[in-house]
């Protein structure tokens, strides 16, 4: 019996070790890679950029995978997690390259510049006695002088108002905070809204933050923006999704090839499981924004309102390479509660795939839902009420906001991408900047009292035609408030904090103005959800 036991395990052995011998498809398929590479070293009529050539046709065989799956060189890796892990290294400024000299737009709180002294308005001259105003710095020359590692010093020579003689002050660069949440204030009685921007590390200790300063101001219902926000995180999705549902509830599950279904509940009493809930989205929503938004919908726990998201249902792991660079490889696909996988279609290629969200504005899906198929095969149910929601490419609203052309024009179109208001706001704040913060120390009485006064307007648009944007009064009459809200709400944001532009902005946030009606008019009630409940 010994003897037939070990003559059958050599020969289980034995085919082991044959399969092993037999060269795989994988590993066919990279000898034949690394022979054409040897054969280019050695033979190819010019010499090779070997390092480059790969890296090529790395990004080239993900392009053909998905549009997600990336590559990222060694130089470039730590700043692309950067947003994810919600910090650098550096001095704490925020900045913007005005008339060839860094103006510092504001000094990030509790970073080593704030400390310092440095104020909004200040432009930097010079950087380690090397002069950067007037020689046509770029944002990739800032990032280069003044970011490196926590601990080590840079001295810039500042110019402040109208005083010739430059300051000089030796910064220690250190971990500066990168805020996941924009704004949080009262947008009316009871209601709150908090903006928020990525799904990083940092994002829920802000939204806990948010939800404290609110309730204190007697928040009741919540309108949660998600406009714009491209995703980030898995974790953090799952955590902020956490705290609207109860325990138990399905929030999310991921599936792939190489590994199996995974279901993530909710598991923790969450901040706000009871008041009524409101998420805005758009065609700017993806990934992170798109799991939270969806098991909101999923659980009948909120109304979506907004526009259609972008479509984002892939899951990317990272993957380290020898040289220090790393691919983000798509390795599952998510679902939401009810099973919807929200990936929208990308067998065309990554163009295509890219362009989509802007062909909706062609298609007329931006202006009526009305131009969107919507076949029965991508038709699935909330879990508690049995609503009809959609998969198959993005979170579709429950109530839909057109965007908005009204303030539309070729003229505002043309500030616009030069940039022409917001450079014209930091000119005049930095020309009175001791008066403003006299007149106005506190957002509330900026908001209440500050006018962007009709001499202001004329000043403007002076300004656009010097740089090459001729005044037209026809499309002035159509957008002159938009640029005078937009103008007031830049000045605010140099003048006091960054969720001062979007307590001014407010107005021209079409589904927000729209989210309020809601929580208002009834409209939340008749809806027949099942947020009471939780």
């Amino acid at each position: 019996m010994g003897k037939k036991f070990a003559l059958g395990w050599m020969m289980a052995w034995g085919m082991v070790v044959a399969a092993w011998s037999q060269p795989s498809d994988f590993e066919e398929q990279g000898q034949k890679f690394n022979t054409l590479l040897y054969y280019m070293d050695q033979l190819y009529v010019e010499d090779t950029d070997m390092e480059s050539l790969v890296e090529t046709a790395i990004v080239n065989m993900l392009a053909e995978m998905d549009p997600h799956s990336v590559y990222i060189p060694a130089e470039e890796l730590q700043a692309a997690d950067e947003p994810l892990n919600g910090n650098f290294e550096g001095v704490g400024i925020q900045f913007n390259i005005f008339r060839d000299t860094i103006m510092v737009v504001s000094p990030i709180s509790g970073g080593p510049s704030e400390k310092l002294g440095i104020m909004a308005g200040d432009r930097i001259v010079t950087v380690d006695g090397e002069v950067v105003a007037g020689i046509g710095v770029t944002n990739k020359d800032v990032q280069r002088l003044l970011k490196g590692p926590k601990g080590t010093v840079v001295t810039v020579g500042i110019k402040r108002g109208i005083d010739p003689e430059l300051l000089t002050f030796e910064i220690v660069r250190d971990k500066i905070p990168i805020f996941s949440v924009d704004a949080s204030f009262m947008v009316a009685p009871g209601i709150g809204y908090v903006k928020v921007n990525r799904f990083s590390k940092s994002t829920m200790s802000e939204l806990y933050k948010a939800f404290a300063k609110l309730q204190q101001e007697g928040m009741e219902d919540l309108i949660l923006d998600l406009q714009g926000n491209g995703g980030g995180m898995l974790r953090t999705a799952i955590q902020m999704a956490d705290e609207f549902l109860s325990e138990q509830k399905l929030i999310v599950y991921t599936e792939g090839r190489s590994f199996p279904r995974d279901d993530t509940y909710a598991r923790i009493p969450g901040r706000f499981e009871k008041g009524r809930l409101v998420v805005l989205i758009d065609q700017g929503s993806a990934s992170a924004s798109e799991i939270v938004s969806g098991a909101v919908q999923d659980w009948d726990r909120g109304l979506i309102v907004g526009r259609r998201s972008f479509g984002k249902g892939l899951v990317q792991r990272p993957v380290n390479l020898p040289d220090g660079s790393a691919v983000r490889l798509t390795v599952q696909k998510y679902y939401t509660p009810s099973g919807r996988c929200i990936q929208k279609p990308y067998e065309e290629g990554v163009d295509a795939y890219r362009k989509e969200k802007f062909e909706r504005y062609e298609s007329g899906e931006l202006m009526s839902l009305d131009s969107l198929e919507l076949p029965d095969s991508l038709k699935f149910e909330t879990r508690l009420r049995s609503r009809t929601v959609y998969g198959g490419g993005g979170i579709l609203p429950d109530v839909f906001v057109p965007l908005d052309t009204t303030d539309n024009s070729a003229y505002f179109s043309a500030i616009l991408r030069k940039g022409l208001d917001n450079r014209f706001a930091l000119t005049y704040v930095d020309s009175l900047r001791t008066e403003l913060e006299a007149a106005y120390p506190t957002e509330d009485i900026f908001l209440e009292k500050f006018e962007v006064t009709g001499q202001m307007m004329e000043d403007f648009q002076a300004f656009a035609t010097d740089e090459g944007v001729e005044f037209d009064e026809e499309d002035w009459s159509k957008s002159g408030h938009a640029i005078a809200l937009r103008m007031k709400a830049m000045m605010g944001r140099n003048l006091l904090e960054q969720s001062t532009f979007y307590r001014v902005i407010s107005g021209l946030n079409e589904s927000l103005e729209r989210a309020i009606e809601i929580l208002q008019d009834g409209t939340f009630e008749k809806a027949n959800l099942a947020h009471d409940t939780f």
